[in-house]
């Protein structure tokens, strides 16, 4: 299980966004990764995918990376961010817009 989390931790900090899901940008296989795509498009973000159905070691593993039982994840500059609920809470209230832009959160 070791390689596994230093695959992901290396994935994770080699890219600047990353998002583990079940299937890819092009084609989601579930309607929370969708969901989570579709958001950082709207975002005009740049991101790459992990299908963890490819994987069962990295479906599990991520998991654990994070203490996060649920796919799919988002990874900005290393750091998890959250699943497609929190995404929207965050796209709701513009922090997913400061962290994929880089721009510094506003307080409060």
């Amino acid at each position: 299980m070791a390689d596994v989390q230093d695959f992901i931790r290396d994935l994770v900090t080699r890219e600047r966004v990353v998002l583990f899901m079940k299937g890819n940008k092009f084609f989601p296989q579930c309607g929370f990764s969708a969901r989570a795509v579709q958001l950082l498009k709207m975002h005009g973000a740049e991101f790459t995918t992990f299908d963890v159905l490819s994987d069962p070691a990295v479906r599990q593993g991520i998991k654990e990376y994070a203490s996060w039982p649920t796919i799919p994840q988002l990874y900005i500059n290393g750091e998890f961010v959250g699943g497609s609920d929190i995404m929207m809470e965050m796209h709701q209230n513009g922090e997913l817009a400061e962290l994929l832009t880089g721009a510094p959160a506003t307080a409060g």
